[in-house]
């Protein structure tokens, strides 16, 4: 790997020790800003020039969901920790979104995995493999037994779809003025909530 000026003094040992130093800048940019990146941006902060990013991420959007994935756990651990003791579904899920939404608000790039948030994102990401395996992901920290609940192997993942949309709508379209936080956990136990018991009475 060609060594350039730049990186703080101290260029990375190899590609890999480079792409986690760029992701680890985006992430502190974001998490600083609260808006989208630019490459430039990125590049600035490391002290190298726009192409050296380049090598590693053709494009922000593309930093940007590397970005994203790199603070899932974080996130995941704290919704896990948040609906924790929830075994009733409805409460968990309401939980469950209240909580996401709220993050993401905070953390904008995790929005990336969930919406099509940024400028050149894929329209259909929310129902994409990403976003499902991500859904999926989260719902399965909560101490719900969903099986006990009537949901099996096609239910579940539906359920999931269900629940990403209901936060995109959110996400576009948050309303003037947006619900509290406790206005919005009653409009979901109502309505979101409807739509989850229904399943356990399926035979």
């Amino acid at each position: 790997m060609a060594r350039r000026r730049g990186w703080g003094g101290s260029p990375p040992e190899n590609d890999d020790e480079a792409t986690r130093r760029i992701v680890s800048a985006a992430v502190e940019l974001i998490g600083r800003t609260g808006a989208e990146i630019s490459i430039a941006d990125v590049a600035e902060s490391l002290g190298v020039i726009r192409q050296t990013v380049y090598r590693y991420f053709p494009s922000a959007d593309a930093l940007m969901r590397a970005s994203a994935i790199a603070s899932v756990d974080g996130f995941l651990d704290r919704l896990e920790a948040r609906v924790r003791g929830l075994t009733d579904p409805v409460e968990a899920m309401t939980e469950g979104v209240v909580f996401t939404l709220t993050e993401v608000r905070r953390t904008p790039h995790l929005g990336i995995l969930l919406t099509a948030t940024y400028s050149n994102a894929d329209p259909s990401g929310i129902t994409s493999a990403e976003a499902q395996a991500f859904g999926l992901t989260m719902i399965e920290r909560f101490d719900v037994d969903w099986r006990a609940c009537g949901y099996d192997d096609e239910s579940l993942p539906e359920l999931v779809e269900f629940l990403l949309r209901t936060m995109q709508s959110f996400f576009i379209s948050p309303g003037n003025p947006p619900r509290t936080e406790d206005e919005l956990r009653r409009y979901l136990r109502r309505w979101m909530g409807s739509a989850i018991v229904a399943q356990m009475f399926v035979e």
